[in-house]
């Protein structure tokens, strides 16, 4: 996570961060660079062309204001000025030819000729050619001469050799400016970098603050002012460990209560197996009522623990409420006999669907069954109910009990809460709190309403339409949860 080393997780082939962003720098810095190459070359390619050319012009332009006409003939006088101009340090060559129509007048004969139908007159024309085997520039002009009907074409040539090194020497500055810019802006980056990671460092180092011995500080972190690219990083590690502490914390709630909840049936345990050891009378029945309310303590907290599961929900499947509490009643039906309480269903014979975990569905009306048929009054009723609304499918179980109070109903919900005296019904205060783990993983909607007398609890399921496939594998379309 630093500004210096690749992460401990990505292995030895990860690249440092500060690697990565001066890769990210240098790249388009060296593009830049390469464009303004190419750019400058050509631009350094016109400069020099129109500045020999302005010079090559101007001697063009001295030798053929001397070519005049005097008593009918052509005469002219080469200015040394007009070659003096053309000299440089390169020591080109320089050609001329002046001709009368097709006929030459003086210079070069076999310097390349211009057609006189080519040239506008007065208007110098530039052009490359090649001549004796060298690349040449050649500047030339037409002009009109009083009483001479045929064009007079003159032309002064020059080799190249100056104006390939002129542009040598400046595309060797451009390259070596582009070199110092690139290399001074690698010397610059670095520390440059370092300063710009500066609070991940101290976020990081606020990260490797907490790692100790002792119990782990889960408060939010403190790296001092950050960047707003790093601010969303420390706010969602900062969620996280907010996360992280109610979870921790529920968990120690959870071992506590569970400790304390199970240090009851034990201590019973132990005192029986004292007493049937002196032959107390009873002590075995004793024995096997602790067990067996300790066996239930046990299948709630395995219950609950599997309702509120991190992670991944298990897939969806298809659930027909109308048989899953057909299956759980048969399975309550000797405690409810046993307890003087007819059980019963109230339902449609088409079935009931909705989409969820046909396992929590059982634990869930299990539960609810259960403590209708707990705390119930012998010779009470329970009723397991289904009514598939148009925009819903309700369970509902509903008992003659004494009934909730409205002002504990919402505690009852809470783990290890048991509102019933302590000569009334065993019961480990586990049920309804795996009920709404349960219901709130299925997206249902769990209400408690006095039933006059009695308590009747609603499980609500809203329809919605979803695609599941079936056991052939073709995709059945149904409107469910």
């Amino acid at each position: 996570m630093a500004a210096g080393g690749g992460g401990g997780g990505g292995g030895g082939g990860a690249i440092a961060l500060r690697t990565r962003l001066l890769v990210a720098m240098l790249g388009p810095l060296l593009g830049a660079a390469i464009v303004l190459g190419i750019v400058g070359a050509a631009l350094i390619a016109d400069v020099v062309r129109r500045t020999n050319d302005r010079v090559l012009g101007g001697a063009l332009g001295a030798i053929a204001e001397t070519v005049q006409v005097e008593r009918g003939e052509v005469t002219l006088d080469l200015p040394p000025a007009a070659f003096g101009m053309l000299e440089n340090s390169e020591r080109d060559n320089v050609y001329y030819r002046i001709a009368i129509g097709g006929e030459l007048l003086t210079g070069y004969a076999d310097l390349p000729a211009a057609d006189p139908a080519d040239l506008a007159i007065d208007q110098p024309r530039f052009r490359f050619a090649t001549y004796r085997g060298q690349p040449i520039r050649i500047a030339e002009v037409r002009r009109a001469l009083p009483a001479i009907e045929r064009p007079v074409i003159v032309q002064v040539a020059e080799t190249l050799d100056g104006r390939s090194a002129l542009k040598r020497r400046l595309l060797l500055a451009l390259l070596f400016g582009e070199v110092a810019l690139v290399g001074t802006a690698v010397l610059l980056l670095r520390p440059a970098l370092g300063w710009s990671l500066r609070p991940l460092a101290r976020l990081r180092g606020a990260v490797e603050a907490r790692d100790g011995p002792a119990a782990p500080d889960l408060s939010p972190l403190d790296a001092g002012p950050l960047p707003l690219e790093l601010r969303p990083l420390s706010d969602a590690f900062d969620g996280l460990l907010a996360q992280l502490d109610t979870a921790t914390a529920a968990t120690r709630r959870f071992t506590a209560d569970a400790s304390h909840q199970m240090r009851t049936p034990l201590s019973v345990l132990k005192v029986q197996v004292a007493l049937a050891r002196r032959g107390a009378p009873g002590a075995l029945d004793e024995i096997a009522d602790a067990a067996a309310r300790l066996e239930r303590l046990l299948v709630q907290l395995l219950a609950l623990a599997r309702a509120e599961e991190a992670g991944t929900s298990a897939p969806q499947e298809r659930v027909d409420l109308r048989e899953v509490a057909v299956r759980v009643i048969g399975r309550r039906i000797g405690e409810a006999i046993a307890a003087g309480v007819e059980l019963q269903l109230d339902a449609d014979d088409a079935p009931a669907w909705i989409t969820g975990h046909r396992t929590m569905m059982v634990e869930i009306v299990s539960n609810l069954v259960d403590n209708a048929i707990r705390y119930n009054r012998r010779g009470g009723n329970v009723t397991v109910a289904i009514v598939v609304h148009q925009d819903a499918v309700e369970l509902s179980v509903r008992d003659d009990g004494p009934g909730i109070a409205a002002a504990d109903r919402a505690r009852v919900f809470d783990r290890f809460v048991r509102l019933a005296p302590a000569d009334g019904p065993d019961g480990s205060g586990l049920g309804l709190a795996v009920v709404r783990s349960a219901a709130a993983r299925m997206g249902a909607r769990v209400t408690m309403d006095d039933a006059a007398p009695g308590l009747i609890v609603r499980l609500v399921f809203a329809h919605r339409r979803v695609e599941i496939a079936d056991a052939t594998g073709s995709n059945v379309t149904i409107c469910s949860r």
